[in-house]
Parts: C-alpha cells; sequence; structure tokens
C-alpha cells in the first residue's frame, strides 16, 4: 500500500474556503482505498507557519496512485488550488 500525504497552505486567509472545495474535489476519483481533506487544527506551536490543509489517502499500489493522478478531477483541482495556494509538500511512503 502507498500512503499519499500533501500538506496545502492558502495565500491568502479569505481563500481558505475556496481552497478547501477544490481540494475535496479529489475525493470523487474512484482510486483511493482511502481519502481525507482535513483543515489543520495548527496545535503545535514550534512551527511558526504551519500548513492550512492536510490530503491524506491510501492507494493499493503505484499503478491506483498514477491513475488517480490521471484522472480529470485531480487537473481540475489543480487548476482551483493551484493559483490559490502558498506552498504543497507532498510525501509518499509504503505503508
Amino acid at each position: 500500500m502507498i500512503r499519499h500525504v500533501v500538506f496545502f497552505s492558502a495565500t491568502n486567509p479569505e481563500d481558505i474556503s475556496a481552497i478547501f472545495d477544490g481540494l475535496s474535489i479529489l475525493a470523487d476519483i474512484p482510486h483511493a482505498l482511502l481519502f481525507e481533506v482535513r483543515r489543520n487544527l495548527k496545535v503545535d506551536k514550534i512551527n511558526g507557519k504551519d500548513p492550512d490543509f492536510i490530503v491524506y489517502a491510501e492507494f493499493a499500489d503505484q499503478e491506483a496512485l498514477d491513475a488517480y493522478k490521471a484522472h480529470p478531477l485531480y487537473e481540475k483541482s489543480i487548476s482551483i488550488v493551484r493559483p490559490l495556494r502558498d506552498i504543497r509538500i507532498a510525501a509518499d511512503f509504503l505503508g
């Protein structure tokens, strides 16, 4: 299984809802075994600038992750979120 974790932050706080809605589109892509978009609670006081959102997904294998990224809804989400986000940090690992 591949676990896919992506952190996002908004450039402007006014765009928080639009980013959440754009990321939520990804939930309709059928290739994930588990998919979640969540707001960061920002309770860790060590960092100065914490991400606003976490996308967490689990995929059976690399082919499923590749199919997820090739889906038209993935491109739709990118077109909404990319212009509004500040940072995007992604990590994939075997689980």
